[in-house]
């Protein structure tokens, strides 16, 4: 009877693997296509990026006279950062009919009674920084360096020479 049970099991997570195929085949299309925008200075600096977060635009207005190179180039930042923002949201749409699909399928320590969910074990995702370089944020705090106490000195180290005592 258990093993009527899996067996009935096992085929319907094989339907529902090959369902969910076919929906990524369909998003993979569409994501392909996928482009977003982001803008700055009062939408006079434009910056477009594609599905995997590259630049593919830069426009400026032209009335953009008077402001500084470093006006401008904060600018830039964060409209590409504004594009790169509503690109993560366009693609948590476009991904959210699997995910829906893939939060109703059973896990397999579900089926197996004994194994571990391993997606429990996984550690979660850290968001990148996008401060600036050399900016407080990214400074690395020095740790001190690992120091050994038990270590033999070794007189005549010559790279790729076997020693008689190391047999």
């Amino acid at each position: 009877m258990a093993n009527e049970f899996l067996k009935a099991e096992l085929a319907s997570m094989v339907d529902e693997f090959q369902a969910q195929v076919e929906i990524l085949n369909d998003i993979q299309q569409k994501r392909a296509q996928l482009m977003a925008t982001g803008y700055a200075l009062q939408k006079r600096v434009t910056v477009v990026v594609n599905a995997d977060g590259i630049v593919i635009e830069t426009r400026f207005d032209d009335d953009l006279e008077g402001h500084t190179l470093d006006e401008l180039s904060k600018a830039v930042t964060e409209a590409a950062q504004a594009a790169s923002t509503e690109l993560a949201r366009k693609s948590t749409e476009l991904t959210a009919p699997i995910q829906e699909r893939k939060g109703r399928m059973p896990k397999m320590s579900d089926l197996i009674e004994g194994l571990p969910d391993l997606k429990a074990q996984m550690p979660e995702r850290i968001p990148a920084s996008i401060a600036p370089p050399n900016s407080p944020e990214r400074q690395q705090h020095d740790k001190p360096a690992m120091t050994f106490t038990d270590v033999e000195d070794l007189d005549d180290v010559t790279p790729g020479r076997i020693r008689a005592d190391d047999w």
